[in-house]
């Protein structure tokens, strides 16, 4: 995945406000149709909250195309689809609509990590050489902790999401690789340390980690179209990607992938796909007891390392997610230079937005990743953040 992406901190105010939106008690009640489409005239209606709408016709770019939706207290208040999932076959896109999540798949490899500690298969102060073997001195200090809070020192990644690499390659590739800090002195976004998560979940599991993902998070949270390639997809269902040009990119499904799922640049820290309503029944499954208890909870969203973006302080990431500096919501963006997307959940209050589109940017017109700002300034002028529900 590319580092850009996570520019977390801007789009967090552009979710955030959706949030604040979605939980004020100001809101109008939720209806089932909707203005039109500012990106599209042949829109899927929707569970639609009028004060959101309001902010996403000003927000959202004229030929974009994505879903979003919002809930609080145990009920989606808004979620639809605006302009073309495939736009060669007029599909148009809605909560059902398949998308590739991209980075935020690092959520579900860290709720995989604390289940394994919940079941005593693993801590997550081992080093990773309980699990993955010999490690050159320089890496034998790097812990499951350092690697579930990009604070093992460990690049980036070691080359494009779909190069044909092995799990033991990727090991291998991790053990030579040269650090860019000492071991828990710093953060750095690596990609490489949640593929070594997801070696490690193999490993002490005894399973792929699709398989461990699918009995221990997705069925639990009854998530059904959520995964690599264990779901039946339907093709039609799953949202075509869009370069700057708008040239299509094809289904992530069309690009080169192993016969278990992507290779292992990729597998683990991203790739997953999923629709909007299994993203909302994964924050249901997480802000109650389905897949974690209170004290892995605590550990997963507590704030660990500052992330250290400029203007940004007091982000700070916990295990699979960055956490805001009151500690109130946990985000997680993704992209990977076609889509780009967000997930944010509640830390303490039933509160989710997950907002994703099937083109990132436009050349010359727009980049989604620098709306955020600018619709937080609206909203401070409309309602003011932190005004009392």
């Amino acid at each position: 995945m590319w580092l850009p992406e996570f520019r977390v901190p801007a789009v967090l105010a552009l979710v955030s406000a959706l949030v604040l939106a979605a939980c004020s008690g100001n809101s109008d009640t939720p209806t089932a149709t909707r203005p039109a489409d500012p990106g599209s005239s042949s829109a899927t209606p929707g569970v639609v909250d009028r004060s959101i709408q309001a902010i996403l016709d000003k927000a959202l770019p004229r030929g974009g195309s994505s879903t979003v939706i919002a809930a609080r207290n145990g009920r989606v208040v808004h979620c639809a689809g605006y302009g073309m999932a495939d736009r060669a076959h007029h599909i148009s896109a809605n909560c059902e609509t398949v998308y590739d999540i991209m980075s935020m798949t690092k959520s579900f490899t860290a709720v995989a990590i604390m289940k394994l500690q919940m079941a005593g298969k693993l801590r997550v102060s081992d080093p990773i050489s309980t699990y993955v073997g010999p490690v050159p001195a320089d890496k034998r200090k790097i812990t499951i902790h350092q690697l579930l809070t990009h604070t093992s020192g460990l690049p980036e990644g070691l080359g494009d999401d779909y190069d044909p690499i092995s799990r033991q390659e990727m090991i291998a590739g991790a053990a030579k690789s040269k650090l860019v800090a000492p071991p828990g002195t710093k953060f750095a976004y690596s990609n490489l340390g949640y593929s070594l998560l997801a070696a490690i979940i193999e490993i002490a599991a005894g399973t792929d980690y699709e398989h461990f993902l699918a009995k221990e998070i997705l069925a639990p949270a009854e998530m059904t179209h959520t995964g690599y390639i264990l779901p039946r997809w339907d093709t039609g269902r799953i949202a075509v990607e869009y370069n700057e040009k708008g040239l299509s990119q094809g289904r992530p499904l069309n690009h080169r992938w192993a016969a278990d799922g992507p290779y292992w640049n990729l597998r683990g820290n991203g790739g997953l796909l999923s629709t909007a309503n299994d993203m909302y029944r994964f924050h249901r499954a997480l802000a109650g007891d389905t897949l974690l208890d209170r004290d892995a909870k605590a550990k997963m969203f507590k704030a660990y390392a500052p992330i250290g973006l400029p203007g940004y302080d007091g982000y700070a990431t916990g295990y699979g997610w960055v956490i805001t500096p009151d500690g109130a919501l946990a985000t997680h963006s993704g992209g990977n230079g076609w889509s780009y997307g967000v997930n944010v959940h509640g830390v303490h209050s039933d509160l989710m937005v997950f907002w994703i589109s099937n083109q990132a940017v436009q050349a010359g017109k727009w980049d989604l990743q620098d709306l955020a700002k600018p619709l937080t300034l609206t909203l401070v002028g409309r309602r003011g953040i932190g005004d009392p529900e």
